[in-house]
């Protein structure tokens, strides 16, 4: 697109030009002091009209309309012509989804033009949508794939015809998306300001954790205490690194955006993995297994190097790159993440799910511990009792991490509910391991053994 500048020379007295590249055509315009709009229309096979004026009676079924104060701007910034390229044969990732036309329209003016009053309205005209959702997007050009989101476009329909209204320049297309599916624009809007709510309380109770245990509870820490403090590191970068993520996307630097995901992957993984130690802890504790004294650096070791030994190849890979999600309404939001779901999936769920099943059983021991324990006194105990195992089942509930195990139910009828319940658990988790680790600090078994108040408090002693 910005050699379209050296066709100037070419154009000679000429204000106007169409170009053909190959399969690619469009058209070149000189930009001209206080000109008025500047029209270029293609048809449907191909042919460009330039024009300060181009009406419905002219047949075009693409028409993009260049304002004065864009043409303004650019001469400002020493551009000095208005370019537009149609690119055919541009296919969409998603299977599910499609450009219309399967083509991108490129518009240049030889300088950056954004954040424009007057909008650049490109007009698709005689659209038949087939029942789908039509959308504009843009593409930065930015990145190894193709990711069109919808910032600074709107999207107008009238008739059979599409408009889209965009603030800047850059590629355009339309997408056309199947009705709506998996979550309504309401419920999306819903879950990230729990999120976003549950993560940021969630942040400040780690770090509050943390700095109690590093300034103040250090020198008494046991090994369980240990292990609860790296599994807090782990899930507070994760917090952390997951509310920087959209904005560092927006942001549009693809290597920053490429290592804010492995970040947040790498966090992942490490908190998936502080689990399974957890798990394992808990397990030998309960089956009184002696350790060697070695034990604390292998476990840290497992904990934070067998995530790096997934994340590092896919660096290397180049499988980080920017990720879209899709809402019913047409609107978008825009992350940093692995852009392949195969890769996501078989990486993301398969690691989980081994986790997943040894926390499971190592749960069902030990809750199985706790209800064959009797209170030792009268009725007033039990009740006391009943309190302080439900709290524990709860807490080892969410310390194992088997609330992350709500995105298996994430299809069919369970679908919403699962994201609420998914949603909500593991966003708020930081905040009810904290009651949690506060409370079982409160309630240390005497004998360090299995009592009917403290069976999973062995974890953080």
């Amino acid at each position: 697109m910005k050699n379209l500048s050296h066709l100037l020379e070419e154009m000679g007295n000429s204000n106007t030009a169409t170009v053909t590249i190959g399969c690619i055509k469009g058209g070149i315009t000189k930009l001209l002091p206080n000109a008025p709009d500047i029209n270029i229309g293609i048809t449907g096979s191909g042919d460009v009209t330039i024009s300060e004026n181009i009406d419905d009676s002219v047949s075009v079924s693409r028409l993009v309309q260049i304002p004065p104060e864009a043409s303004a701007m650019a001469l400002k910034r020493n551009g000095s012509f208005a370019g537009v390229l149609l690119f055919p044969g541009m296919h969409q990732d998603d299977p599910n989804s499609y450009f219309l036309n399967d083509e991108l329209l490129g518009i240049e003016m030889g300088t950056e033009i954004s954040n424009l009053s007057q909008t650049i309205d490109i007009h698709y005209r005689s659209v038949d949508k087939n029942g789908r959702i039509a959308s504009c997007r843009s593409w930065d050009g930015k990145g190894k794939s193709m990711t069109c989101i919808t910032d600074g476009c709107q999207t107008k329909e009238t008739n059979n015809s599409i408009i889209c209204q965009c603030s800047h320049l850059t590629f355009f297309a339309i997408l056309m998306s199947p009705p709506p599916g998996n979550i309504s624009a309401s419920d999306f809007t819903s879950l990230t300001y729990i999120t976003s709510i549950g993560c940021g309380l969630s942040m400040f109770f780690l770090m509050v954790a943390l700095f109690m245990h590093f300034l103040i509870r250090k020198g008494k820490a046991s090994q369980a205490t240990k292990i609860l403090m790296n599994l807090f590191a782990a899930m507070f970068t994760l917090n952390l690194s997951f509310l920087v993520n959209e904005s560092i996307a927006e942001l549009g630097n693809f290597g920053t955006c490429v290592a804010v995901a492995a970040v947040m992957h790498y966090t992942m993984l490490a908190t998936c993995s502080w689990f399974f130690i957890e798990a394992l802890h808990l397990y030998l504790n309960l089956w009184k297994t002696p350790t060697d004294k070695h034990y604390m650096a292998k476990i840290c070791a497992t904990g934070w190097v067998t995530p790096a030994v997934v994340v590092i190849p896919l660096l290397a890979l180049g499988q980080y790159d920017y990720l879209v999600i899709y809402t019913d309404d047409g609107n978008s939001a825009k992350m940093c993440w692995i852009a392949d779901a195969v890769v996501h999936q078989g990486v993301n769920v398969g690691y989980y799910a081994v986790v997943f099943i040894f926390t499971v059983v190592v749960f069902i021991m030990t809750v199985r511990q706790i209800v064959l324990l009797k209170p030792a006194a009268g009725k007033s105990q039990h009740n006391s009792s009943t309190k302080a195992n439900s709290f524990s089942i709860f807490g080892l509930f969410v310390l194992l991490g088997i609330t992350w195990g709500f995105a298996f139910f994430s299809h069919g009828p369970l679908l919403i509910a699962s994201y609420y319940l998914f949603t909500i658990l593991n966003s708020f988790q930081g905040f009810f391991l904290f009651i949690y680790y506060v409370n079982s600090s409160k309630n240390r078994s005497p004998t360090g053994g299995i009592s009917s108040t403290a069976t999973s408090d062995t974890v953080t002693q």
